[in-house]
Order: structure tokens, then sequence, then C-alpha cells
């Protein structure tokens, strides 16, 4: 089995920042792309930023320049540092990985439960 857990969300006012975390374990064999993907009510879910195994990142043009995607292959962490947050970036966030649970087997996508994200003053 593979659980990703995401967390780190919160209540921040406009302007201000937060730092989502999200945790890979499991039967692992390998995590290629990870990334964040957010959902705000009556929307549909939509890419936030994605990051590969060799750090090459991507990011929808509304988070580009105040959102940063890392992670650390050694801990299979991914983390999203969220700074100059305004109220249209209230969602809930989810983690995303693709991850191969064996050598030369397929690759699935795996989903953290979600962190809630609000900005409002």
């Amino acid at each position: 089995q593979v659980q990703l857990v995401d967390s780190g969300g919160g209540l921040v006012q406009p302007g201000g920042s937060l730092r989502l975390s999200c945790a890979a374990s499991g039967s692992i064999f390998n995590i290629y792309a990870m990334g964040w993907y957010r959902q705000a009510p009556g929307k549909q879910r939509e890419l936030v930023a994605t990051i590969t195994s060799g750090s090459s990142t991507n990011y929808s043009d509304s988070v580009k320049g105040r959102f940063t995607i890392s992670r650390d292959n050694a801990k299979n962490l991914v983390y999203l540092q969220m700074n100059s947050l305004k109220p249209e970036d209230t969602a809930v966030y989810y983690c995303n990985a693709r991850i191969s649970r064996w050598a030369g087997g397929y690759v699935s996508d795996y989903w953290g439960q979600g962190t809630q994200v609000t900005v409002s003053s």
C-alpha cells in the first residue's frame, strides 16, 4: 500500500504565507512527478504546481511568482511554499504523486486526503 499525507493548511490573511507538506510512505519503488492540486467550492480540481524527480517545475499562471514547489527525494516529501496569498487561493489543496511500487511495475497516481487553505481577513 501507498499513503500520501498532506498537512499545513489553515486560515491566513491576504498577503500572508503558508507552507504545505506531503509525505509519501508505504511500498514505494520509485516516485516520479509530484504535485499539488486544489479544488475550490463549486469548481473543478485544478493543477497548482508539479515537480519531477529531477526537480523541474511547472506552475499554473495564477500562482507563478508567488508559490514555490520543492521536494526531498530521500524522504519522499514534497512542499508548497505559498506567499502573497489571495482570497481566490482559498481551496482544498491535494498532494499528488506518480509512483511505481516495484521495479518494472506500472505507474499509478496517488492522492493525499486534502488540506484546507482559507485566505480571508
